[in-house]
């Protein structure tokens, strides 16, 4: 699926790729809503409801990764609820010998995400992440998303690439889009990004489960 001789600039996502993406699921659609309706004396199905809402509304967009725009939209100290659970936040179950085969290839291996510094630096300093990476980015340096144009074109600005040989891996069609757009060459789904849900249906992108179907020991 790749070829690793035309590969100079490996671009990784984190939550649902390198990480598994339940811990976050289970935060925002579980513990966040049984804190928000005990916080305001709402039953928990009117708590989502009211959350829900408010997650529809900034979808895509910066704001929904903002630990301190939901801290001050809903009243909660995020990244202490976040603290609370943080025993779900878990390597996908290859990560580490990717990462680490990665390495010896002395390819660079240069996280991109739309976590906020909060929230990365708490995933950092549970799963020691940072030990297997080169580089590490989140999109809130660059004001935009990883799903919108701007973004690709202020990282690139940054951090120098050629897209013809840079491979992207992301659980987010919208992000591999958007990358698409900007013209990198070589993009990967998760087709299983939470390890407590199926796979998911993956359209426009090659998918794998696991990243040794990319990268031969």
């Amino acid at each position: 699926m790749i070829d690793w001789d035309n590969i100079q600039t490996v671009l990784l996502d984190m939550d649902g790729t390198l990480l598994d993406l339940h811990f976050d699921n289970h935060f925002w659609q579980h513990h966040l809503p049984e804190c928000y309706g005990q916080a305001n004396n709402l039953s928990l199905k009117a708590s989502k409801e009211v959350l829900f809402t408010s997650f529809a509304q900034q979808a895509n967009k910066l704001n929904w990764y903002c630990l301190d725009f939901w801290s001050q939209e809903l009243g909660l100290d995020i990244l202490s609820l976040k603290r609370q659970v943080k025993d779900k936040i878990r390597f996908r179950p290859d990560t580490v010998s990717f990462l680490t085969a990665l390495g010896k290839k002395q390819i660079p291996r240069t996280l991109v995400t739309n976590a906020h510094p909060k929230s990365l630096n708490l995933k950092l300093e549970h799963t020691g992440l940072g030990s297997y990476l080169d580089h590490i980015f989140s999109s809130h340096q660059f004001q935009s998303p990883k799903e919108s144009p701007e973004f690709w074109n202020r990282f690139q600005a940054q951090y120098s690439f050629d897209p013809a040989t840079t491979l992207l891996i992301d659980d987010s069609v919208s992000v591999l889009t958007a990358a698409k757009t900007f013209g990198i060459a070589h993009l990967i789904a998760i087709a299983n990004p939470d390890s407590q849900l199926g796979s998911i249906p993956i359209q426009g992108f090659p998918a794998i489960h696991h990243f040794d179907e990319i990268l031969a020991p």
